[in-house]
């Protein structure tokens, strides 16, 4: 095992995705010269000797192992199937951990997002801009929720299409278990993404951390329904710092799940799409 990998296999461990602070000393020093300050205690002892403990007795063999007895793949910005697009982010992953297809990652795609509790227009909505995009040759990515995220990973396997889940808990839990077939679906014809290790569950910092994930891996992300706080409304803001171009979905006026919707478009943070074609043609003139 080369001396790089060994590293951010260690750091990915007991480094929690997102974290400000350490993902930019990464990017300054690089893995390599963090593990080793980590190991020799450089860093203020006081705040960081837990982490630097649990970092100095890693097992970067059986840190591999626990990842690659689920059928995934660790990678890292070294590989060439990483997503260069996530160097966009300022907290870059330190790795990945890929169940499924990794060439989709570097692929043509756009994340369809929106609220777990939809209502049936919405999950129309987001199944129909789905297969639309598929026809068009492109990939959905989403994040595996109940609802338009649902839907919308549903759509494109049910237009013989690709799709990829980037999830909040470990790449072996299904969450949310309700999805547990869906999950076999995505990993068989797409492939499921995540920045934890196996095993660890899901809490509501990861949720927020893997939305930038989704929104870097995407060339331009779709909000179809959301309500007025809404996890989606981060994506599409996270998005828009990437540069991204953003879309919303209009509804009723009336409608709670639609106004977070309303409200991107109200302050001109999101583009109003109302067919596959306008979106199409909106994200091709980026």
């Amino acid at each position: 095992m080369d001396t790089e990998l060994h590293a951010r296999l260690a750091l990915f461990a007991n480094i929690e995705g997102g974290h400000i602070f350490w993902h930019r000393q990464i990017r300054e020093l690089g893995a390599i010269e963090v593990y080793d300050r980590m190991c020799n205690g450089a860093y203020e002892s006081a705040k960081f000797e837990r982490v630097m403990t649990a970092v100095r007795i890693a097992n970067a063999g059986e840190i591999l192992k626990a990842i690659t007895v689920t059928g995934s793949h660790f990678i890292t910005p070294a590989d060439n199937s990483w997503p260069i697009s996530l160097a966009d982010l300022s907290t870059e992953p330190i790795g990945l951990v890929v169940k499924g297809n990794l060439s989709l990652l570097t692929k043509k795609s756009i994340a369809i997002v929106g609220s777990r509790n939809p209502t049936p227009y919405g999950v129309r909505i987001a199944g129909d801009f789905a297969a639309g995009f598929v026809d068009r040759e492109w990939l959905i990515i989403s994040g595996g929720a109940y609802g338009i995220d649902s839907a919308a990973h549903r759509g494109a396997l049910i237009a013989e299409g690709e799709t990829i889940a980037v999830v909040a808990a470990g790449i072996d839990i299904n969450y949310p278990a309700g999805n547990a077939r869906l999950f076999a679906e995505i990993a068989e014809n797409g492939a499921i993404v995540s920045e934890v290790m196996p095993g660890e569950r899901a809490i509501p910092v990861r949720f927020l951390t893997r939305n930038r994930l989704i929104a870097a891996l995407s060339k331009s992300t779709l909000v179809v329904e959301a309500a007025f706080r809404s996890g989606s409304l981060r994506t599409a803001r996270d998005a828009a710092e990437l540069l991204r171009p953003v879309m919303a979905i209009p509804g009723p006026i009336n409608s709670p799940t639609s106004e977070g919707c309303h409200r991107l478009i109200g302050e001109r943070a999101a583009e109003i799409v109302t067919s596959v074609a306008d979106a199409v043609e909106f994200v091709s003139s980026f």
